[in-house]
């Protein structure tokens, strides 16, 4: 094997000789590029994933940390693409799924609209703060703190300064300003939504709106990576951990891994569904019965939420497939 160092500037090179009409066969015998072009998990992967393949190479992007256990040691060039050469061999390999640019661009759109709400939270926090030093207390929650502060800043007989007051007002105004931006953006994954015949399926499951159903499209796509269900669960972090060893089984929790603001919507999602769902319509309402029977609340919500995306692959994997809500039988 050629050992020649691929950079990222090449990889482009190649790309853009290939867009002006060069032959992928004079630029693979230049550059040295193999028919399984294997590139190394960073944040322009995705990009030149798509580049590549449209050339008419089979790409695969493994995460790093599945290649650090293959690299023998110390580090260089040479020993990493040894080690991703190895490893890509290996036939339980998990490779990261090619998105397209239209997954992508949602899933930018849920960043910052989750930016926005850590935005959000810090005003409020902040603002609370201010009204603290000065001996006046607010509720907590976002509803009760926007209903409160604007009594707080018209009573003139408490201790706040005029300075204080002007700077909670203008702390305010940018607050309003934020929440109307944040409007914006889930009318926005709204529309999306309900144009998305996959995204429209996905919210006739118990738990899954708008937010949840376009969150896990534009992460996981059709979900062609997974081949069962239980593994977009643990993909997503909602399967439990496990240590055993000598033969004894030793399971733990939940193992958090994989996309951390996925799991918070569908772990919410989850959360309403044990509050409010009609378990008297539901087949899911004797089941959820069940398991408040003998354990806490949360280890409940947890549980749905591994059910609900089990379910959520179902739907992704099988075309026109959707959730059917079916009346439990009594006997």
């Amino acid at each position: 094997m050629k050992r020649a160092r691929f950079m990222e500037e090449q990889i482009i090179a190649v790309s853009k000789a290939h867009e002006a009409g060069a032959k992928t066969a004079d630029l693979a015998r230049k550059h040295g590029v193999s028919e399984a072009t294997i590139y190394n998990w960073k944040a322009s992967s995705q990009w030149l994933a798509r580049k590549i393949a449209a050339m008419g190479h089979t790409v695969r992007i493994i995460p790093a940390q599945f290649v650090k256990p293959y690299v023998k040691s110390n580090k260089s060039d040479i020993i990493d693409a040894a080690a991703i050469a190895e490893a890509v061999t290996r036939p339980t390999m998990r490779f990261v799924e090619i998105r397209s640019p239209e997954h992508i661009d949602l899933q930018a759109l849920h960043r910052v609209r989750d930016r926005m709400i850590s935005q959000r939270t810090c005003l409020i926090n902040q603002m609370r703060a201010f009204c603290l030093e000065y001996g006046i207390a607010i509720h907590q929650g976002a509803g009760k703190f926007k209903a409160d502060l604007p009594r707080v800043l018209a009573d003139e007989s408490n201790d706040l300064t005029s300075a204080m007051r002007r700077i909670l007002a203008s702390t305010f105004d940018e607050l309003r300003q934020l929440e109307l931006r944040i409007a914006e953006v889930n009318r926005e994954i709204e529309a999306i939504a309900s144009q998305s015949d996959t995204a429209r399926r996905l919210m006739t499951i118990p738990g899954i709106g708008p937010l949840a159903a376009t969150a896990l499209l534009a992460a996981a796509g059709s979900a062609p990576q997974f081949k069962k269900a239980r593994d977009m669960a643990a993909w997503l972090g909602l399967v439990p951990r496990e240590y055993s060893t000598g033969g004894k089984t030793k399971l733990l929790g939940i193992s958090k891994r994989g996309n951390r603001y996925l799991r918070r919507m569908i772990i919410h999602g989850a959360r309403s569904c044990v509050t409010h769902l009609d378990r008297s319509r539901y087949h899911l309402g004797a089941w959820l019965d069940g398991l408040q029977a003998r354990m806490h609340t949360n280890k409940v919500t947890v549980a749905l939420a591994a059910k609900i995306a089990r379910i959520a692959w179902v739907v992704m994997t099988k075309p026109g497939a959707s959730y059917e809500r079916r009346d439990p039988a009594f006997s």
